[in-house]
């Protein structure tokens, strides 16, 4: 059986960072186990056809004034950030019935940044940097077996279920907590107090739904927009501009939708879409009708992001534990996934936190063993 220094179970953000971060310390000899068919976890995008240009499905900001290691890492890696679309008047929407009222757009004194061709070139960037060999998507990790001095890791093909193993000294957890209490078996079982901490930790993003509306010009600008609006009304509760950039044709629309998950599914997906553009025209007009395409990511139906658990919990409690006190698990594990970041848990900024500590303990227990 195949054995290796570090497992790492996840492909997002923290998982691939994990594996930059070990690599840049001289270690190769790791595994890394994405069970999607591509990397990046929460951090997807939408490309519409005949395009270049692609819009976040998941997360799309990050703020260097309070996030400088984040920021830190974007400008390490040579990519190109840009300030998001904030000029103009917001609108207001407390009824369908009411025209909006148009407000002065909010001022913050933190600059929200975004990344040209979305946040997934971070994630492209990122796995073309890593030279090992060993990382595979399309492999879904059903349990962890202690055994003596080393964790083996039993996973499948996510296409032909072909059942694999390998064997490894550390596993670095780059799921969230609950995703790994529902979907992998740990023998022996996992300490119970950590159990339930772990699977009552809501998972970020989880219960929610993006709606994008891709135009050929951004035309709310020309009506002295923002392109912001707060809503009661819904779907969306509050909307933004996502074009790329301040001179982009490639103009877009997003939201988030207020309405709850379980609904959501009840609704249809066609159904919401409609809702979503029927919104767009009663706060920005006819023009929104001339949408070239649009799309809806829910992710309270994404079986890798969400359980069953988070389609109603969207309550955040402080970071978990990341690894085992007592027992047979201690030392052999230990969690990087965003939910475990102390001071940005969920934020991409907290991804890159979780797992250049997870990383930091990994060398430090690496290095107790060796004296």
């Amino acid at each position: 059986m195949t054995h290796k220094k570090v497992a790492i179970i996840g492909g997002g953000l923290s998982g691939l960072y994990a594996a930059y971060l070990l690599e840049q310390q001289g270690i190769t000899d790791y595994l890394l186990l994405e069970a999607r068919e591509t990397f990046g976890g929460r951090i997807q995008s939408f490309a519409p056809e005949s395009s270049d240009v692609s819009f976040d499905l998941g997360p799309a900001w990050f703020w260097p004034d309070i996030q400088p290691q984040f920021a830190q890492l974007i400008m390490e890696l040579g990519l190109e950030s840009f300030n998001q679309y904030d000029t103009g008047n917001m609108l207001i929407e407390r009824s369908r019935s009411e025209p909006p009222n148009e407000v002065a757009g909010f001022v913050s004194s933190l600059v929200s940044m975004r990344l040209k061709q979305g946040m997934e070139s971070l994630i492209k960037v990122l796995r073309k940097r890593l030279k090992s060999p060993h990382i595979y998507v399309s492999k879904q990790v059903t349990m962890l077996d202690r055994q003596q001095d080393h964790v083996v890791i039993h996973y499948h093909d996510s296409h032909d279920k072909q059942p694999q193993s390998v064997t490894a000294d550390h596993v670095l957890l780059a799921i969230p907590p609950r995703l790994v209490i529902d979907s992998i078996r740990f023998t022996p079982a996992l300490p119970s107090e950590l159990t339930k901490h772990w699977q009552n930790t809501a998972t970020w993003m989880a219960p929610h739904a993006k709606y994008i509306a891709v135009y050929e010009h951004p035309f709310w600008r020309e009506q002295g927009l923002s392109g912001s609006a707060r809503s009661l009304a819904g779907p969306m509760v509050e909307i933004h501009d996502a074009s790329q950039g301040s001179e982009s044709n490639q103009a877009a629309l997003f939201g988030f939708i207020g309405i709850p998950a379980t609904q959501r599914k009840e609704i249809g997906e066609l159904q919401m879409k409609a809702y979503c553009q029927q919104q767009l025209v009663r706060l920005f007009g006819e023009q929104a009708n001339n949408l070239k395409e649009d799309v809806i990511k829910d992710w309270a139906q994404d079986g890798y992001t969400a359980t069953q658990q988070d389609a109603n919990d969207a309550i955040h409690s402080l970071a978990p534990l990341c690894y085992v006190e007592h027992g047979p698990w201690q030392h052999k594990l230990t969690g990087i996934a965003s939910e475990w970041a102390v001071e940005f848990p969920g934020y991409l900024a907290g991804a890159i936190e979780a797992a250049e500590l997870g990383v930091s303990r990994y060398l430090a227990l690496k290095a107790l063993a060796s004296t």
